[in-house]
């Protein structure tokens, strides 16, 4: 993958449905989360290979994962070996991460270091509201310690999801794992990993601030919302303090490129710092240039 030839990375995208047409959600919470994001939930399950075409017409790159909730969930997430697979044979537009159900135990340690030796897996994403976990609680703390000594990057939703709105008892999704402050207690455990909170983490914006500017491994991505909805302080310290550290993510399927691209457009975001956001920040957390 050559940075110089893209446009952007985006650093958020899923993988929703294997090669067999099975899904990562059970139909309920799929439909809530495209209500939610007021999209035609036929269309919201592109094939890896659909990614993969819709990235490059566009010149652009994405990280793509599936997630690993079948501890909670009871449903069996796209294979991580399929997701890597299709990353392999579209080397110039899909970056592969994994998904590890933090209550796979020793055999989610083991499947890490396969995942990163043997298919080239850059990073992992955790979900604690669909995983069921808080971030800190000691039952991920293998995981992670194997994510930070194969030098991959851990991805952790935060804020409110989309996932199991408007379902009764939002569907047993409980917001309480997404506050980023428990994600500090990680960045101070395992001082060299790599982290992303991922999405503006609403109602804990001042949180993520916070531990971003604080710990020199964490990073935020903006991905799914629209940059049109983003609070005035995640501008500001977008523009500043924060510069070097945040990165674009769509949330593709849910919400795409196209769109969030043109809202961010309208941000009151620096010359200098906009090329930063969509694609160098990324390109050197990722390994794609030297830092």
């Amino acid at each position: 993958m050559n940075p110089d030839e893209l446009t952007a990375i985006d650093v958020h995208t899923h993988a929703e449905v294997s090669a067999r047409g099975n899904a990562s959600l059970d139909e309920e919470l799929n439909d809530a989360s495209s209500t939610y994001f007021k999209i035609d939930p036929t269309r919201r399950k592109p094939t890896l290979e659909e990614i993969a075409a819709y990235y490059r017409q566009r010149s652009m790159a994405a990280v793509v994962f599936t997630v690993d909730a079948e501890h909670a969930t009871g449903t069996p997430p796209v294979p991580n070996e399929e997701v890597a697979e299709a990353a392999a044979g579209n080397p110039d537009v899909l970056i592969p991460f994994a998904s590890i159900d933090p209550f796979r135990g020793k055999a989610g340690v083991r499947q890490v270091r396969r995942l990163v030796e043997e298919f080239g897996v850059r990073g992992f994403k955790f979900h604690p509201n669909v995983q069921g976990f808080f971030p800190n609680d000691r039952i991920a703390y293998g995981l992670y310690e194997a994510i930070e000594e194969l030098g991959a990057i851990a991805l952790f939703h935060t804020g409110q999801t989309g996932i199991g709105s408007g379902v009764p008892g939002g569907g047993g999704i409980r917001l309480k794992y997404s506050n980023p402050l428990h994600v500090d207690d990680v960045a101070v455990d395992f001082p060299h990993l790599k982290i992303i909170l991922a999405h503006p983490s609403f109602p804990w914006q001042d949180e993520a601030l916070s531990i971003a500017t604080h710990k020199p491994g964490v990073y935020i991505d903006l991905s799914g919302w629209s940059p049109k909805y983003f609070p005035p302080q995640l501008v500001q310290y977008a523009n500043t303090l924060l510069r070097e550290k945040v990165l674009f993510g769509s949330d593709y399927p849910l919400l795409t490129p196209d769109r969030w691209l043109a809202d961010f457009a309208e941000l009151p975001i620096k010359d200098e710092v906009r090329p930063l956001i969509l694609k160098e920040n990324a390109a050197r957390l990722l390994g794609l240039r030297k830092t």
